[in-house]
């Protein structure tokens, strides 16, 4: 899918380029980038969204980067939005390890990123996009200057699995190597989250923008997502239990701002405390009324996020 998805209340920021590389196996993945809209220019922002996310869904947080004077790279990763699927059922959100995202970020710095985009690189992710990036924070020779992430997915919240701990990690290991993986976890369905009621849900106490998020899907159900399968689970897992090792966070070699969500129900905050807590290199904000989804918060929430961010990149008080 090598086009963006336009609607009246979420329309594409001009100037994009949009298309579409080979990730590591030849799979394609859907891209866009865009240049800044004021000076002074301050490099490239490489933004990556979480499980289920999609491009369009960022189109205002592009917007308020390229206010600052950042450039934009972003990308839709493997099995969801835009690029590739992973099984006949486009829905099912699966995958078999957490290098294939590795791999496939590489590819995209060098083939998208590094040609045509302006340095410093910071790079931006949620979620599992953060996830991806804290992988990469302890990694030789990462390209990126600084990292942010926000409500990293580093340990599940208890409220996401039904059983403990130890359990649900067995289960999806013993289903996942038993012949199950491509099979959805127990209650998974090819429904998306965003169709679901807006009161009660964990990722933003926004009506506006948890509307605006459910109307691109249903004027693209093609970019929508479902539950994760037990092959998904199993890697995600494997790849939380590698970053929670106590070494982990003193290996970090990059600069690293994490943002936390003190409403989070969807991941831990107590993993992303523990994590930070060891950082030699990096920095924690809690904002108290965020959920999960803090970019897709209401104006308060974001808020609180850009003016640590500005900071943080010593965007000057009120260039915007």
């Amino acid at each position: 899918m090598d086009k963006l998805i336009a609607l009246a209340k979420n329309p594409v920021p001009s100037g994009a380029i949009v298309g579409m590389f080979q990730g590591h196996d030849g799979a394609l993945l859907r891209f866009a980038r865009w240049q800044p809209t004021r000076g002074p220019r301050r490099g490239t922002v490489c933004l990556f969204g979480g499980r289920t996310e999609f491009i369009e869904k960022y189109f205002e947080v592009i917007a308020d980067l390229r206010r600052r004077g950042f450039g934009v790279a972003t990308m839709d990763w493997r099995g969801q939005g835009g690029s590739r699927r992973a099984l006949p059922n486009p829905r099912k959100g699966h995958l078999l390890d957490f290098s294939e995202f590795d791999r496939d970020l590489l590819r995209f710095v060098k083939d998208i990123v590094l040609p045509d985009c302006l340095p410093p690189f910071i790079a931006l992710g949620h979620s599992m996009g953060g996830h991806v990036l804290m992988r990469n924070a302890i990694t030789n020779g990462s390209w990126f200057d600084r990292i942010v992430v926000l409500a990293p997915m580093l340990a599940f919240h208890p409220e996401r699995v039904k059983y403990p701990g130890w359990f649900a990690r067995g289960v999806t290991s013993a289903a996942a190597l038993g012949g199950l993986s491509t099979m959805y976890i127990p209650g998974g369905t090819d429904e998306p989250q965003e169709y679901g009621p807006f009161v009660g849900n964990p990722l933003t106490s926004n009506l506006e923008r948890w509307s605006r998020n459910r109307a691109v899907l249903e004027a693209a159900p093609e970019l929508a997502l479902g539950s994760p399968t037990y092959g998904w689970t199993h890697a995600a897992y494997r790849s939380m239990a590698h970053l929670m090792q106590p070494e982990v966070p003193f290996r970090v070699q990059v600069p690293l701002l994490i943002f936390s969500a003190g409403h989070d129900r969807v991941i831990s905050n107590r993993a992303t405390e523990d994590f930070a807590n060891q950082l030699k290199v990096g920095t924690h904000i809690q904002i108290p009324a965020a959920r999960h989804e803090i970019l897709q918060e209401n104006d308060d929430v974001r808020g609180r996020f850009w003016a640590a961010f500005d900071a943080y990149l010593g965007v000057e008080s009120g260039v915007l």
